[in-house]
């Protein structure tokens, strides 16, 4: 308790934290308020009807990656901060084949000044055409079919009024935009990263109702049945939690550390130079990006084969069936599929992130070198190997997560709301976000001559 006083003796820093709780809150408090055209009701009845379908996970992972709760309720800040997300994702891939672009990210803070600007151009476009779909949706009666007759596109009564429809794509593009903005004056203003804070603040609206769903069906008893999370079950599932946790915070922070060594230089007398330093490796360097795209990838066979049984000569085919029931239940071959491309996601990522070239380069203009190695090719080869090796252990610790809350729901028969709490994309991002919020509020302390949080005494 006291270092959580301490957070607020400092003026700078208490006004930094206060600053994004205000900006939170505002997103919290815009999530739910709903679209004027939506029907409540008909959304509520609409995502029932989704659960355990693949349709259903789709929208489920939109709207954790969006910082929302879920899509039962469409807001006007349904679409989340997704679309800037995609953005900056379309543009750091495109940074590493597209050449000027490449060259603005070397230009250091200009050029990602620059990279942003085009970020956010690309966040408006994305929005608005994400937002017309979405809109659409819930007006096509094979859709989410939650919008009143009178306030559709075409109405067999009242004729063509577009009105209704274009007011909710605006009111959609401009709460992605003022959540952008959010995110940007919290990197400003506040502390922590801004478009981080609102999907971790997301995924943890979450966590109430997954607590509730738990107390609700636990029994004190031992070995209790009839659905019940007896004694034991719940002192298993909070081993798990804290291991998990654990377990997540010691990869997310390990590092592979290349000793270095810089040149010596002799100027008069004195000799500059010399000293032993280490190159950090972070194990997991793709951090959470291989999950993402493995598991939004997935989602669309369990789409695809749902629409091929609905096809006269396909929908007696035993293997048809056999494969959509995997896909749509994560069973075995989903999971296999989930694991292979998270771990080639894994080595595309990090392929594209990290250039072991541009790395020696750095090492020889800077005057160090890796001892045993040569400057140049052989440094590169070096941490390349090294990367490689890593690579391997980072992608295996990542499909442990990832297909973590399956093995806890099917083995232990745990909600999947409850289950989702001891791995996947969401906690390893929770994590990661926090271990971030908490070395930038150590920095602001330390400055200050101040213990840190992680600092013991």
């Amino acid at each position: 308790m006291e270092k959580i006083a301490t957070l607020f003796k400092v003026p700078e820093l208490r006004q930094k934290i206060l600053i994004t709780l205000m900006f939170l809150v505002i997103f919290r408090v815009g999530t739910w308020i709903p679209l004027p055209i939506v029907d409540q009701e008909s959304m509520v009845r609409w995502a029932k009807g989704l659960q355990g379908s693949a349709q259903g996970k789709l929208f489920g992972y939109v709207a954790m990656f969006a910082g929302i709760n879920d899509m039962s309720n469409s807001t006007i800040f349904g679409l989340g901060i997704m679309p800037y997300i995609s953005a900056s994702i379309i543009f750091q891939l495109l940074a590493a084949v597209v050449p000027t672009l490449e060259k603005l990210m070397k230009e250091g803070e200009s050029g990602r000044k620059k990279i942003n600007e085009y970020t956010r151009y690309a966040t408006v476009v994305l929005t608005f055409f994400q937002s017309i779909f979405w809109v659409n949706y819930l007006m096509s009666p094979g859709g989410a079919n939650s919008v009143p007759d009178e306030l559709r596109w075409s109405d067999p009564v009242n004729g063509i009024h577009l009105m209704p429809g274009i007011v909710s794509v605006f009111i959609m593009t401009a709460g992605t935009i003022f959540l952008m903005w959010i995110g940007e004056q919290i990197d400003e203003f506040g502390i922590g990263n801004g478009i981080s804070l609102i999907i971790m603040s997301g995924i943890c609206s979450r966590l109430p109702m997954a607590i509730y769903k738990f107390f609700r069906d636990f029994s004190p008893e031992l070995a209790a049945g009839g659905g019940k999370y007896g004694l034991d079950k719940a002192l298993i599932l909070a081993f798990f939690f804290v291991a998990v946790i654990v377990g997540v915070i010691a990869i997310t922070q390990s590092q592979r550390r290349i000793p270095t060594q810089s040149a010596k230089h002799v100027r008069g007398r004195r000799v500059f130079g010399g000293t032993r330093h280490y190159l950090p490796l972070k194990v997991n360097q793709a951090g959470v990006m291989p999950i993402i795209f493995a598991s939004s990838l997935l989602m669309f066979p369990g789409i695809l084969l749902g629409a091929l049984r609905r096809v006269p000569l396909m929908s007696e085919w035993w293997w048809l069936e056999a494969l959509h029931t995997s896909f749509n239940r994560f069973g075995y071959v989903y999971n296999v599929c989930y694991v292979l491309m998270i771990y080639f996601f894994c080595y595309f990522w990090t392929a594209i992130t990290f250039n072991p070239k541009d790395m020696a380069t750095n090492l020889k203009d800077y005057g160090s070198f890796i001892p045993g190695y040569r400057p140049g090719r052989r440094t590169a080869e070096y941490l390349e190997k090294v990367m490689l090796r890593i690579t391997y252990v980072g992608s295996a610790f990542l499909a442990l997560v990832a297909i973590l809350p399956t093995l806890v729901t099917e083995a232990l028969a745990v909600d999947p709301t409850i289950a989702s709490f001891f791995g996947g994309t969401g906690l390893l991002i929770v994590v990661s976000v926090a271990l971030d919020l908490v070395q930038k509020i150590d920095s602001h302390l330390v400055m200050r001559n101040y213990a840190g949080l992680l600092e013991k005494g």
